[in-house]
């Protein structure tokens, strides 16, 4: 435990950063580069950094592995819903200028919500993936 105050100390105070930054990348993905993809894993690196410091046991009682395969399920259905409102209103499959009457914000309501079911995705796939390389036995 001793060994591991630095560490921890660093981890505490760089988590919150890491977790702002993986937010400011998923919002702005869609003026600037980044995106859903890039905030997903960003956002899976602070809580990888959090099981390495404290213990993949305290990071599954924080995000459970039933959460994670519900979330990367959410994040998919998204993507897929935005697609399919768009073709029952007329449009084609993820044309977004169909989801409102002023095709511009259309294209921006859709691209964010895209870029949020990718964010969502990716994230929960990464996390899984870590889950499972750190559970496995020699």
């Amino acid at each position: 435990m001793k060994d591991k105050i630095i560490l921890r100390v660093v981890a505490r105070l760089l988590i919150p950063f890491i977790l702002m930054y993986a937010f400011y990348i998923q919002l702005h993905g869609e003026y600037s580069p980044g995106g859903g993809f890039q905030a997903g894993v960003i956002f899976a690196a602070a809580f990888i950094l959090y099981a390495l410091i404290y213990g993949l046991d305290k990071t599954m009682k924080v995000i459970p592995l039933e959460a994670l395969r519900v979330l990367s399920a959410i994040g998919v259905f998204t993507y897929v819903a935005v697609g399919l409102v768009t073709l029952v209103m007329g449009g084609e499959f993820l044309n977004y200028s169909v989801l409102l009457p002023n095709s511009v914000e259309g294209q921006k309501m859709g691209i964010m919500l895209i870029e949020l079911g990718v964010g969502i995705t990716v994230f929960a796939v990464m996390l899984l993936i870590f889950y499972v390389f750190a559970q496995r036995k020699e």
